[in-house]
This record gives C-alpha cells, sequence and structure tokens, in this order.
C-alpha cells in the first residue's frame, strides 16, 4: 500500500468519526429541544396554577383595608349608642 492511499483510509475514517459524532449532536440537541418545549409549557401551566397565590397579597390587603373600615364603624356605633343611651338615662333621672 502507498503511502496516499493509507493517508485517504485514514482521512476518510476520520471524516466517518466526525460525522458519527455530528450526527449523535444533532440527535441529542433535537431531544434537548423537545424536552425544553415540554418543560416550557409545565413552566406556563404552573405560571397560570400559581397566579392565584400571588394575588392573595392583594385580597389581603383589601381584607385589611374592610377590617379597619369595619372597625371604624363599629367604633362609631358604641358611640352612637352611648351618647343615645347616656341621653337616655339622663331624661330618665331628671
Amino acid at each position: 500500500m502507498s503511502l496516499w492511499l493509507i493517508g485517504f483510509i485514514a482521512a476518510f475514517v476520520v471524516v466517518l468519526l466526525v460525522a458519527a459524532l455530528l450526527i449523535g449532536i444533532l440527535v441529542e440537541a433535537r431531544r434537548i429541544r423537545a424536552l425544553a418545549l415540554a418543560a416550557s409549557e409545565l413552566v406556563q401551566e404552573i405560571d397560570v396554577n400559581t397566579r392565584i397565590v400571588w394575588a392573595l397579597r392583594d385580597t389581603n390587603a383589601v381584607a385589611g383595608a374592610l377590617l379597619g373600615g369595619a372597625a371604624a364603624i363599629d367604633a362609631n356605633a358604641a358611640a352612637i349608642l352611648g351618647a343615645v343611651s347616656g341621653a337616655h338615662d339622663e331624661q330618665s333621672a331628671a
């Protein structure tokens, strides 16, 4: 065998190895892409399902404001009741 033929055979083997590696990389890249798309869909589902949790912060703020308003109404009602009861007691004492 001549050195030229050995060189061509070696180059052919190297090209085949590189092609095999490149095909393997492409197969894995497609697999990773498919997994990434599936993961992206799951992340979107998780995002939709957990938005309600983040809305609880707003709900708690509104509930706190309502509680403050209810406490103010209760205090005013107690003051009115005290004023009316006190005026009624003073009239009946006189």
